[in-house]
């Protein structure tokens, strides 16, 4: 899968505008959605306001990063549940946002988000910012100019009405109403199902494509789509979202992880966001953090800097 498109984050704007009034691509490309989460946010703070310096993860920290105290963060906040402006107009929250807040306070340090457009980010990764955490797919192309420290997966996934009143099956599209967001990897995906339900000779896929992921997730909601494609952390979210007007269906396919990108010379922050992350993980901070957003499926185990990736 690609990475995250600049595209795509424009519509996550919409998506939560639409949300809100109504009450994969890869992992990273396809936008997300959520109405204003100001509620859910504030849900983890006594949580992140609980958590201690940890002696020895801050330890690890550049000493010239720990004299200034404040860890400065490039992020592009389009892309919700995962980092984006909240209903204020200038706040930057999301799952990301708490998960920093969360890494920094055991660092003994604080966090300033700084929101920029996506493809900016990573060439500006230790000069202008000293990390950059947007919902970056690890590839073997930017572990090339960053370091990419694993803190979550996501990949494709399927969301029905609640109960699945039309029978949707997990494991095949045929025969069914999908909605997808145009351009996205799930719509090529769904093409391709449809060209091999109609080679084994069983009805094509009604491919019904939106310009926005909201019209998708509306309409299936609506009942005019009997099921919606997209991004495992958009579905997650969308159901949270939704009051439980819709339910997930099989399992999440193609998921690969994201990364916290600091400098190729990071002295070492790379082995402190690794320590941190791997202890938020570890006392159950994370699963909570993601919880409160409706993504602990994106849980990893294990937090690795510059991991194997195809």
């Amino acid at each position: 899968m690609n990475p995250r498109s600049t595209i795509h984050t424009l519509a996550a704007l919409a998506l939560a505008s639409a949300l809100a009034l109504s009450g994969c691509t890869d992992a990273s490309q396809s936008s997300a959605g959520g109405a204003s989460a100001s509620a859910s946010a504030a849900s983890n703070d006594s949580l992140i306001s609980s958590l201690k310096t940890d002696d020895t993860i801050a330890a690890m920290v550049p000493s010239e990063l720990k004299n200034k105290g404040t860890l400065t963060i490039g992020s592009d906040a389009t892309y919700a549940p995962a980092e984006y402006v909240d209903s204020d107009g200038s706040t930057i929250v999301g799952y990301d946002v708490d998960y920093a807040e969360a890494m920094a306070k055991l660092m003994g340090v604080k966090v300033k988000f700084v929101n920029a457009t996506f493809d900016s980010l990573i060439p500006a990764v230790g000069s202008k910012y000293d990390m950059s955490i947007s919902s970056f797919t690890i590839t073997s192309e930017r572990e090339k100019q960053v370091n990419l420290t694993s803190y979550f997966t996501a990949g494709m996934a399927k969301a029905v009405q609640k109960g699945n009143p039309k029978k949707v099956p997990a494991d095949s599209l045929c025969g069914f109403k999908v909605a997808v967001e145009t351009g996205t990897s799930e719509e090529a995906d769904a093409n391709a199902q449809s060209k091999k339900c109609v080679t084994d000779g069983k009805k094509a896929v009604d491919i019904l494509s939106y310009k926005t992921q909201t019209d998708a997730t509306t309409n299936v909601t609506g009942g005019k789509a009997d099921v919606s494609y997209a991004d495992s952390m958009i579905i997650n979210y969308s159901i949270k979202q939704t009051g439980g007007k819709l339910e997930p269906i099989g399992k999440v396919t193609d998921a690969e992880p994201f990364g916290v990108a600091t400098a190729k010379n990071d002295k070492g922050l790379s082995k402190a966001v690794q320590a941190a992350t791997q202890k938020l993980i570890d006392d159950g901070t994370m699963k909570k953090i993601l919880t409160t957003w409706g993504n602990q499926d994106g849980m990893i185990t294990k937090s690795e800097i510059n991991p194997s990736v195809e």
